[in-house]
């Protein structure tokens, strides 16, 4: 059993305090999406990124959860760790998705610390008794085999470690077609999104019938 870390039992009691207030109280089940640029519809309408698309999928799979679009471009998991003690808190998310990694390898980060911080966050995560899910991804060959290879096994790493779902690269569907992207070739375009949100779908439909059997009974049939 690992030990919890001290700055991440600060930002549970916080959490705690937070929750004291009824008014505070959030009215519907939520997905809290903590993310780089991927998931904060970079460079294109933020109502077409996947992660406004998922909020209509679930409504149409007849879920009541709410999204709490925590993204933000150019975060890394440093970044992510210090920030999700007060979406914890905020939110009290049933799903946390977690999409964050991708900036640490692009600017060669050392891999050991990301591990560590998207371990933090999933631990941190578990504690509050939510459910997480862990969007994997892999970087340029331009980077080196070893070092890319290392950062791709990183996130299965993590995630067995922690017991958390994994998709294991969140862009496997459109990262060889260069019509998915916009211009910068690295951030994809309004048109990849509802791809990208069938590919991570199933996982999280599948997370969602864990922990709310009710809702999922109302989503039968989906895929």
């Amino acid at each position: 059993m690992r030990v919890v870390p001290l700055k991440i039992l600060l930002g549970l009691v916080l959490m705690c305090l937070s929750a004291a207030t009824p008014a505070s109280a959030p009215t519907s089940p939520t997905v809290l999406v903590m993310g780089d640029s991927l998931s904060a519809a970079y460079g294109i309408p933020r109502d077409a990124g996947w992660v406004a698309l998922l909020q209509q999928r679930l409504r149409d799979a007849g879920y009541p959860h709410q999204i709490a679009n925590a993204s933000i471009s150019g975060e890394t998991t440093d970044g992510g760790l210090r920030r999700l003690p007060r979406q914890l808190a905020r939110h009290r998310p049933e799903l946390v998705i977690l999409e964050l990694g991708a900036n640490n390898g692009l600017r060669g980060r050392s891999l050991a610390n990301m591990r560590s911080e998207l371990t933090e966050m999933v631990d941190a995560a578990h504690a509050t008794g939510a459910r997480v899910l862990l969007l994997g991804m892999r970087l340029p060959p331009n980077y080196g085999p070893d070092y890319a290879a290392e950062f791709h096994d990183s996130f299965s790493q993590v995630a067995a470690a922690t017991d958390a779902a994994l998709v294991p690269f969140f862009l496997q569907p459109i990262a060889l077609d260069a019509s998915q992207f916009l211009d910068d070739g690295i951030h994809p375009n309004a048109a990849a999104q509802p791809t990208l949100l069938d590919h991570v779908w199933p996982a999280i439909h599948r997370q969602l019938q864990a922990e709310a059997p009710d809702a999922s009974n109302a989503a039968a049939g989906t895929n």
